[in-house]
């Protein structure tokens, strides 16, 4: 009777140690269940050339851009033209009044006239014996400073008015009738269209150098929505203007069939010939960025983990960033499910092979 007792009792033991084992195994597949591996889609890191222009506004003016003014300071009597208007070489833009500028030159050559009869007297009194050679030699040079003095006073008068000196279009005045103008003040701005069109930018440091004269150029106008216009950098200064600190840019453009007007506003965007070969990575990869750091989470291919880096980053265009430091081509990186990751967390990688073809270089 104990010994079938006691085969019972082990009987019920060995059932309540494999119902046991049986609810273990469940609750571990049931934790399983409830935490798979996260999938993630990941991307490797390149190199290539980062494909950003380098974009700016600039101002749409001719190539040739005059200020003229006049050569002696004076009332002005006149001025014949207004902003925008052709003009043609040698047309009369502005006078001023000769009244003053006459009485000069008038008083000059009379000056002039006097001192050749003074010397013309002392020569005819050398010759009698009365003058002395040395009166005859102070009147020459009297004689000759007195005609260039009239020299001066004519050439003077020529400049008292302003012409074309080629055919252009007026793009400022900057003076009007009646006003006092002095020796060399700007009265009008013309414009030639002779040397074609640009379009004068500013740059900032980092971006003047990465350009030269030659890059190709794309220049677009709110005057014509939609339309490109050809460029070309014509021009790239080689000191910074002291005021702005930016370097200026001339850039080339086409006007093809349009009616270029100066003053337009332009938005170009250069493209450098020579552009560096970076390391690029897609920029959703970023998780978190401040300034130029950010971070990512990098793929151990071996151990399908991932570990979470703080990386450099540079330039960003088009969804992609450049990376100064911190990772290297070849790395792959965390581009889809990153958000939720912790670091050294196991991963899978998503169906569809979960990597983002690499762009070409």
């Amino acid at each position: 009777m104990n010994a079938r007792r006691t085969a019972l009792l082990g009987l019920a033991a060995l059932a309540l140690a494999l119902a046991g084992i049986a609810a273990c195994s469940r609750s571990h597949d049931d934790a399983a269940a409830a935490n798979p591996l996260r999938p993630v889609r990941v991307a490797p890191v390149t190199l290539a050339a980062l494909g950003d222009g380098v974009h700016a506004v600039g101002l749409l003016t001719p190539k040739d851009e005059a200020r003229l003014s006049f050569k002696v300071g004076g009332v002005l009597e006149s001025v014949r033209v207004e902003e925008g208007a052709q003009v043609r070489a040698g047309q009369l833009l502005a006078v001023l009044r000769q009244a003053e500028i006459e009485a000069s030159v008038e008083q000059a050559r009379q000056s002039a006239d006097k001192t050749a009869r003074d010397l013309a007297r002392a020569q005819a009194l050398y010759a009698d014996g009365v003058a002395t050679l040395e009166q005859v030699q102070d009147l020459s040079t009297a004689a000759r400073i007195a005609a260039a003095a009239q020299r001066s006073a004519e050439f003077n008068a020529s400049y008292a008015r302003i012409v074309a000196p080629a055919d252009g279009v007026v793009l400022r005045k900057l003076a009007e009738a009646h006003e006092l103008v002095q020796a060399g003040q700007p009265v009008l701005v013309l414009g030639g269209a002779g040397r074609g069109w640009i379009v004068r930018l500013g740059l900032a440091d980092r971006d003047a150098v990465r350009v030269r004269p030659g890059d190709a150029a794309r220049v677009s106008f709110d005057a014509w929505p939609g339309r490109a216009f050809a460029g070309r950098i014509s021009n790239v200064a080689s000191s910074a203007d002291p005021a702005t600190g930016t370097f200026a840019i001339e850039v080339r453009v086409e006007p093809g069939d349009a009616r270029f007007v100066q003053g337009l506003v332009a938005k170009v965007t250069l493209s450098p010939q020579n552009q560096q070969i970076v390391n690029i990575l897609p920029v959703q990869a970023l998780v978190e960025a401040n300034g130029n750091e950010a971070s990512v989470f990098v793929l151990d291919p071996a151990r399908k983990v991932v570990r979470r880096v703080t990386i450099r980053i540079g330039r960003m265009n088009d969804g992609e960033v450049e990376v100064l430091e911190g990772l290297a081509a070849g790395a792959e990186v965390v581009v889809d499910g990153a958000a939720f990751l912790e670091n050294g967390e196991a991963v899978r990688i998503a169906a569809d092979d979960g990597r983002v073809p690499a762009r070409a270089g």
